[in-house]
Order: C-alpha cells, then structure tokens, then sequence
C-alpha cells in the first residue's frame, strides 16, 4: 500500500508551475519495542505534563512556543507560521541547477517522491526528461514541518525524487579526523597499493541493493518467534553465554594480509552459491506504516 501523501504545492522551475505532492520514498523496517513494567508486563506510557504543577495536559490544550529570555515565550499557532510567508509553505522552489556529481552524499538526509497532480503534466515529464538527460539535480527550498528546508530534485526511474539536504554547516569538517601520513616501515608501498586496488577490482560487482539483509534483526526476530513457540514469552534472562569476538590489532605489514585476501575472495568466486532460504523459515516482519 502506497504511503500517503503528506503536502501537496507546487515545483516550480523558471516560470513553470508543477502541482505536486510529496509521498515518503523509504518504509521504515526498524525493529520496535515497547517498554514494560518488570513486576507486570503492562506498557509503560509517557505523559505530557506541566512541569511547574506536575499535571497532564491533553493535547487539545498545548500550543507551541519559542523561548526568546529564559523561561519567557512567545505563543506562535500553526497558522500564523504558515501565513509568515504562504508562497514558500506551499512551494518547491528550484533555485538552481548543478551536476548531480557535485553534491556529496552526506548532506543527503531524507528521500521523498514528488508526485504530480495531474498524470499527463507536461511539465512534469519535460523536467524529467531534462534532468535525466543533462546529469543535472535542482537545488530547491521549501517549508516543512514549520523550518525552511534545502532539497535537491533529481530523477528517480520514471518519476521526480526529492532528497532533503542538510545545510552546510551542519556538516562535521573531517580534516580533523584524518590519519596522519606514515613515515619510515609503517609508510604505504607501491606494492601494497597496487595489491589493495587488484583486490577491490577483484571484489567489484554490480550494485543490487535487494540483496543486502538485516541480518541482527533477522535473528532478534527468530529469537522472538523461539520464545513464543516454547511459551517462555515472560522470561527475563539477565546473563547469556556471549559469543567469542575475535579482535585484532593493526597489522603494519599489508601485503602478506591482502595477498591472503585475494586467495580467500577467488576461492570464494569459484564456489558456486547456495540458494534457497535460511533454515527455520523466514521470521515474520511487523511492517510500521510510513
């Protein structure tokens, strides 16, 4: 079932217009628990209180607030900060276009889909196209959830994509965390360089990202699915005998490592893969709704 759309506005381009609708791209799969009282098993709720007379406040009574001296507030509703400025609550503005090469993969921060109104959108498909064919993005701005957001338009198969951005200057510098060059026996040979890079060619393959499992999760859900089977669906246990973990320290000699590496990944390649689904049967998923 596909997600809701969430806003509905416009992208517009230039002195082109496009109605659209923001639809969430991602279906979150996280695994989910629910706090418990330990003498009962009952749900643990939180409340929403007043944190000078100790009372609940249901929601129908809480405004929002910003904070402009200490414990001094201006009461702001939903909408007069969408009356702050209506055209940019309700439009996807591209202010600019760059190679899609340029934007570097953390600033990206929440993928959506734009979806457009009207399914024959000239527009639409022309904004596409264009992009598609030039390798271009749009970098545009909108209000969500009462901040100003930077995005970035691109095309995602047959349709528009609209990645949130983080600004700049939420971004960490990593110069800061860079390893130092090493002098003397522990400095990088050629050699070694040129084994790392035989072995990635030799790891290289196509990208298929369905492939990819959440393995932890796999196995926390079996282990849901044990306990319920044998009826142990209440017991605590404190203490498991932990797997052994194996931790190495940093090797300063590569090669005789990366040669190992190569022999390990061809052996690997000429063994021909097992098909077929994990023993136990695949443990049951509790989808969350986007």
């Amino acid at each position: 079932m596909a997600a809701r759309a969430f806003w509905r506005g416009t992208l517009s381009f230039g002195l082109v217009e496009i109605p659209v609708a923001l639809r969430p791209a991602i279906s979150s799969d996280e695994l989910s628990f629910t706090l418990l009282d330990r003498k009962d098993f009952s749900p643990v709720g939180y409340k929403r209180y007043n944190k000078k007379t100790g009372r609940e406040v249901p929601w129908e009574q809480i405004v929002r607030g910003y904070e402009y001296e200490p414990d001094e507030y201006v009461v702001l509703t939903d909408e007069e900060l969408k009356n702050a400025h209506p055209e940019q609550t309700q439009t996807v503005e591209i202010l600019e276009f760059v190679d899609e090469s340029e934007v570097d993969p953390v600033l990206f921060e929440t993928p959506y889909y734009l979806e457009p109104q009207k399914r024959n959108s000239k527009g639409y498909l022309l904004l596409h196209k264009a992009l598609a064919q030039t390798g271009k993005v749009g970098i545009a701005r909108l209000v969500l959830r009462t901040r100003q957001r930077l995005a970035c338009v691109i095309p995602r198969g047959p349709v528009l994509a609209l990645d949130l951005l983080r600004y700049a200057y939420e971004v960490r510098e990593p110069s800061e965390l860079a390893p130092e060059k090493a002098k003397g026996p522990g400095s990088i040979s050629k050699a070694e360089i040129q084994m790392a890079e035989r072995l990635i060619n030799d790891m290289t393959v196509k990208w298929e990202p369905e492939k990819y499992k959440d393995d932890y999760r796999d196995e926390v859900m079996a282990l849901v699915e044990k306990k319920v089977k044998s009826g142990h669906t209440h017991e605590i246990v404190d203490k498991v005998e932990k797997r052994a973990r194996t931790t190495k320290g940093e090797v300063m000699d590569l090669m005789p490592l990366l040669k190992e590496s190569l022999s390990s990944h061809a052996k690997k390649s000429r063994t021909p893969r097992k098909t077929g689904s994990r023993s136990g049967g695949e443990p049951r998923r509790r989808r969350s709704a986007s």
